[in-house]
């Protein structure tokens, strides 16, 4: 590997990550990246948890899915260790898996059935929390050397860190949206019934507590009908 343009498409990288206006779009440049920077990688895909229930994000083939999907539905395999960081790893390679793997005895065989001939995976995460695992694959055995792992590492380093500054970003547009659609909705129930700030609130806090419905919710009801009722 030309290690000199390998950083320098590196730097570009994470330079167009940053850039990105949506956490959908950096997770996209990252998979895709993933296809062209790490030899062997015919396929890429981000795995989240929730509790035991898998996400795939931003896969860039079916093989991803169908992976995620099958890790699931057994309870195990390389991905879900990494993303729960299971014996404290990080980085897992599956070298070969036409041969028998004793840790994943379920999974190796219909994985291969899957089309898939060896894989890697990196646990994205950053100093305060663990973002899920970025997963790389490849149709033939073999294909991914100490180098792919190397390059595969950085990649993920970079893409973590992008990750989390634009779900950081995602959530501060999101506050800032319901904070304004909240005092929109105070507006019209303060105009419509003749209530204070407070009472306007009250209304609002006390109709998504009775009826389980997000505060945000409400609100963008109030602002679209024009009321409660």
């Amino acid at each position: 590997m030309d290690w000199r343009t390998f950083a320098q498409q590196m730097a570009s990288m994470a330079r167009d990550l940053l850039a990105q206006e949506t956490v959908d779009d950096t997770l996209e440049g990252v998979t895709h990246s993933a296809t062209e920077l790490v030899e062997g990688c015919d396929a890429s895909g981000i795995l989240v948890l929730r509790g035991r229930q898998v996400k795939s994000l931003a896969p860039t083939h079916e093989l991803v899915v169908g992976s995620d999907r099958l890790q699931e539905r057994l309870g195990e395999g390389p991905c879900f260790d990494a993303a729960l960081r299971r014996e404290g790893e990080r980085v897992f390679r599956i070298a070969d898996l036409t041969r028998s793997q004793p840790r994943w005895p379920a999974f190796a065989p219909q994985a291969r059935d899957l089309g898939v001939g060896s894989m890697m995976g990196f646990l994205l995460f950053t100093e305060d929390e663990d973002l899920g695992a970025l997963n790389l694959y490849s149709h033939r055995p073999g294909a991914f050397t100490e180098a792919s792992e190397m390059a595969g590492w950085l990649l993920a380093s970079h893409a973590a860190v992008a990750f989390s500054s634009a779900r950081t970003d995602a959530q501060m547009q999101q506050a800032v949206a319901t904070r304004h659609a909240i005092g929109e909705a105070m507006g019209i129930l303060m105009g419509s019934h003749h209530l204070t700030e407070e009472q306007a609130f009250a209304v609002l806090r006390r109709y998504s507590q009775e009826n389980n419905v997000k505060l945000r919710e409400v609100a963008r009801r109030v602002c679209d009908e024009g009321g409660l009722d």
